[in-house]
């Protein structure tokens, strides 16, 4: 079995893991941090209060740069029809029909005032939504992303902003899973192919500076 040193290497080797340096223009996403994934009795609890926390902190400071924030959050009709497959796939997205307490923010993470909400039906927050034309008329370059989980709807937002032209900013802090090892190794393939794996503190320092 190749080692951890071993992996880095190979990648390296392989021309993996070019720097994108942020732009001047960010944006804060903060991806599906809502009830299911917080209460103890959801089939989706994943114990990620930490990103949580994480992502008050970055919230607080993004408001204080003046800088665009948006929210997501899953919504499905009684039966999830509008899933489609994916609705399929993951039973637990029963959570998420229109109603049901788990799908709401919770009370200490919120949409503000003329922050947007990004409803959303599958993984990434830019399928079949409005987000890439928001943020392009917002002109922003950079997107700052937060949320769960981060093999899920993270990386399939990551993902999406590569694709769509935005330099993506994944928070190590402010993400989490259900287990360190999809977690862990969503954050190796991001940092390796599509984005940019960075600290809360780096995200800090970035926005202290004059980019509103």
């Amino acid at each position: 079995m190749t080692d951890q040193k071993d992996l880095q290497k190979d990648y390296a080797a392989a021309q993996f893991g070019g720097q994108l340096l942020p732009g001047r223009w960010p944006a804060l996403i903060l991806v599906d941090f809502v009830m299911a994934y917080f209460d103890p009795k959801s089939p989706l609890y994943a114990g990620v209060e930490s990103a949580l926390e994480s992502a008050k902190r970055l919230l607080e400071a993004a408001r204080k740069a003046g800088i665009p924030i948006l929210f997501t959050n899953v919504n499905y009709s009684p039966g999830g029809k509008d899933g489609g497959v994916f609705y399929r796939k993951v039973g637990a997205l029963k959570c998420f029909e229109r109603g049901n307490p788990l799908g709401a923010f919770p009370p200490n993470l919120h949409p503000g005032e003329g922050e947007l909400v990004i409803s959303k039906h599958y993984a990434s927050a830019f399928f079949g939504t409005s987000l890439s034309s928001t943020l392009t008329a917002l002109a922003v370059d950079t997107l700052i992303i937060t949320g769960l989980s981060t093999s899920g709807c993270v990386r399939a937002t990551a993902v999406d902003a590569c694709q769509h032209g935005f330099v993506p900013l994944v928070v190590r802090e402010a993400v989490g899973d259900r287990d360190s090892r999809p977690h862990e190794a969503s954050l190796f393939d991001l940092q390796a192919k599509y984005a940019e794996v960075v600290s809360e503190a780096f995200v800090m320092s970035y926005l202290a500076r004059d980019v509103s």
